[in-house]
């Protein structure tokens, strides 16, 4: 074979490769194979740059938002309801309290202390929260426990609020500064071998928008004890 056929070869291979390198490594390296043995043997060597599907993004992942407490945000008078998803997941919370017998599982169903010392126009309102109506709250879970007694197999049918009872409560009443919705009447309903049951919920009030229990047992009692209120069986 001639130089100047050598050469003519040699250029086309180099060409080949040039082209082929779009495709990928693999091929460009296979066409150059190719060409280099029919060019005699000439190698050519193709830089070829890595495929783009096959560099590697690395993003920082997103940081979840800090939970406000909302107790620390400024009231609305939005009408709150029962079907909302906060709701249900308290109102399942405060039965799994009652079940369990563990009153720590409703703590955030009950009425947050930021929002009280928003409320209550009253020396001292974080003792009379924690001393009053938290210690109530834990008594009247457990009494309800003991009321609900060895029905392991009881089932938590739904809590309803009986909201066209709701009253919005201006200041100046109740030894408040601030407003709120109050409703009677709610019931934390279930079953005990296809028997219906309930117990009472004296009273709840809203905050932006949300209902939170404030009264498990009635708002009144002559000693620092538990209390079932109005028990249907």
């Amino acid at each position: 074979m001639s130089r100047k056929t050598n050469m003519y070869l040699a250029a086309a291979a180099t060409t080949a490769a040039l082209l082929a390198g779009g495709c990928g490594g693999n091929g460009a390296a296979g066409v150059a194979g190719n060409a280099g043995k029919a060019a005699g043997n000439v190698q050519v060597k193709v830089a070829v740059a890595p495929s783009p599907s096959a560099r590697v993004s690395v993003k920082a992942s997103p940081t979840a938002p800090p939970t406000i407490d909302p107790g620390t945000l400024p009231q609305t008078n939005a009408t709150p309801g029962d079907q909302d998803a906060r709701f249900q997941v308290g109102a399942q919370d405060l039965w799994q309290a009652i079940v369990q017998d563990k009153p720590a599982l409703a703590q955030p169903f009950f009425f947050p202390l930021s929002a009280y010392r928003q409320v209550k126009a009253i020396w001292n309102p974080a003792e009379d929260y924690q001393d009053r109506l938290i210690a109530w709250y834990d008594l009247d879970i457990q009494a309800a426990h003991d009321h609900l007694g060895s029905a392991a197999d009881a089932r938590f049918v739904g809590m309803n609020v009986p909201e066209s009872d709701a009253e919005w409560i201006e200041p100046g009443a109740e030894y408040n500064k601030g407003s709120y919705y109050r409703v009677y009447g709610t019931r934390l309903n279930y079953q005990v071998d296809g028997h219906a049951a309930s117990i009472g919920v004296f009273s709840l009030i809203s905050w932006r928008g949300e209902w939170y229990v404030v009264h498990l047992g009635p708002s009144t009692r002559s000693a620092m004890e538990g209390l079932v209120y109005d028990p249907w069986n």
